[in-house]
């Protein structure tokens, strides 16, 4: 068929992956970094003007790199809201990541809906200050004449394809970028008008939801671009997974996803019901604290990096000799103790050693995973794969103890472009489907990530015993509060 391109514009870069359309190899690739100043003191900025997101496109695409090229896909970074005006103009710059100065906004949305349960019906998610719907409130309490301009709201992957072909009248977006704005439910496949009213204090136009293989249009020059979609939808897309498998992701925090046939709407708020890139759900359950538990214990410990922390944990034992941590550092998310702090319980003699402090850090980070993992299980989604997604994937102390305390098999995919790959994957979806080739149900059959595959085997029980042990201390600490 050809070859197709991938763009992964994320907060900090654009990638782009040329691949073959029928196996998915990996050509050809292009990186730049977006010309965006950092505010002073470091960290990401609050708002970017789009065109950084263009210029950084641009210069990642030098050289020749589409050439031949038949069809793109666009991923991008999640939660970026562009406002515009009636004439297609940004009205200011895009409010993008997760952005604190919207936490009051989303606990004024919450109680304006009337709770968090009425929101998990309404559009199975509960505001957070990351989500456009609370980027709008902020808007209209903070910039109330910039609020009243706002004719038009679009995502940065619904802005990048129009502007890619040539800001057409129709505008379009994904189901997998609409179902984290806080305004269209995944499960009923349709926006909530009235939500984007009680947001921004008036209606605006929202781009058209199309189908996952549906292409959102051509450029004047011929090229297909097709629907684009969020990072998360596209990483999994790329890595090709599906029923039965489940992503769990190690940043400074950490993610739970997993692919259903249905919407999940969770009263409680822990499960965010998303819609994936192959008309499929991703109910996503996040922890506050995965990696930055590991960086703690390093730093209190006095070792360089996580390597050195891991080397120490392999010293000790499945159960850290009784020590276990509930790695609640930053509050926590799930459970539902957003004002807590964590603990190290069973002190004794015997187990005050660093190597032994240095697995419970291991553990403690896995099992606050693995109890978000039991929230999707008790929502009757089957995980019998679990992909581990991260740098800190890699460590010798997670791959020992992730998939007894998981307790399902657990691999690591090699580290690769996953979000380009799947919107090239989307891109070659959608041309097959123009050309008449591909079915509009079925992607295409990419060679799946190259990975290396843990299996529980002996150590299935060892681990249980240590998720109990972990549990136990959970329950006593905090009676009630984790209900999956």
């Amino acid at each position: 068929m050809g070859i197709v391109a991938g763009l992964d514009s994320s907060p900090d870069f654009t990638r782009i992956v040329v691949c073959d359309t029928d196996t998915g190899a990996v050509l050809r690739q292009g990186y730049a970094p977006h010309p965006v100043d950092t505010p002073d003191g470091g960290g990401r900025p609050s708002d970017v003007d789009p065109q950084a997101w263009l210029l950084s496109l641009g210069e990642a695409a030098g050289g020749g790199l589409l050439e031949g090229v038949q069809a793109i896909g666009v991923s991008t970074q999640q939660n970026a809201l562009v406002p515009l005006d009636a004439q297609g103009n940004t009205v200011r710059p895009a409010l993008v990541g997760g952005d604190k100065r919207a936490q009051v906004a989303a606990a004024d949305l919450v109680d304006a809906l009337g709770g968090r349960e009425a929101w998990a019906q309404a559009v199975g998610s509960v505001p957070q200050a990351a989500q456009p719907v609370t980027k709008l409130r902020w808007l209209a309490k903070n910039e109330p004449e910039n609020a009243q301009r706002t004719a038009v709201l679009l995502q940065a992957h619904d802005w990048l394809v129009w502007q890619l072909l040539g800001r057409p009248v129709r505008r379009t977006t994904d189901r997998g970028g609409a179902s984290g704005t806080g305004y269209w439910s995944a499960a009923t496949g349709g926006y909530r008008p009235d939500l984007v009213e009680l947001s921004l204090g008036h209606q605006a136009m929202l781009p058209e939801v199309i189908g996952p293989s549906d292409a959102a249009g051509t450029t004047p020059e011929g090229l297909l671009i097709s629907a684009g979609t969020g990072e998360t939808m596209a990483a999994a897309f790329g890595l090709g997974i599906g029923l039965g498998d489940a992503v769990v992701s190690l940043g400074a925090s950490g993610s739970v996803m997993a692919v259903h046939p249905e919407a999940l709407a969770d009263q409680s708020g822990m499960i965010t019901s998303l819609a994936d890139a192959t008309g499929m759900h991703l109910p996503v359950v996040t922890t506050l604290n995965a990696v930055r538990t590991l960086r703690g214990t390093a730093e209190l410990l006095g070792l360089p990096d996580l390597e050195s922390l891991s080397d120490l944990a392999m010293k000790s034992t499945p159960g850290s000799h009784g020590l276990v941590l509930l790695p609640y550092l930053e509050g926590e998310r799930t459970p539902q103790l957003p004002h807590t702090a964590g603990t190290l319980a069973g002190l004794r003699r015997e187990s005050m050693k660093a190597e032994h402090l240095a697995r419970a850090s291991f553990e403690g980070m896995l099992c606050g995973l693995a109890d978000a993992l039991d929230v999707l299980r008790g929502r009757g989604v089957e995980v019998r794969r679990v992909f581990l997604l991260g740098a800190a994937a890699e460590l010798p102390a997670v791959q020992a103890a992730a998939p007894s305390l998981f307790g399902a098999q657990v691999v690591v995919p090699q580290p690769a472009d996953y979000a380009a790959i799947g919107a090239a994957r989307q891109a070659a979806w959608a041309l097959g489907v123009s050309q008449g080739t591909l079915d509009p149900r079925t992607p295409p059959a990419w060679h799946g990530a190259a990975a290396q595959v843990l299996e529980p085997g002996e150590e299935l029980a060892v681990g249980q015993a240590v998720r109990q042990q972990f549990v136990s201390v959970r329950e006593q600490t905090h009676p009630g509060a984790f209900r999956p």
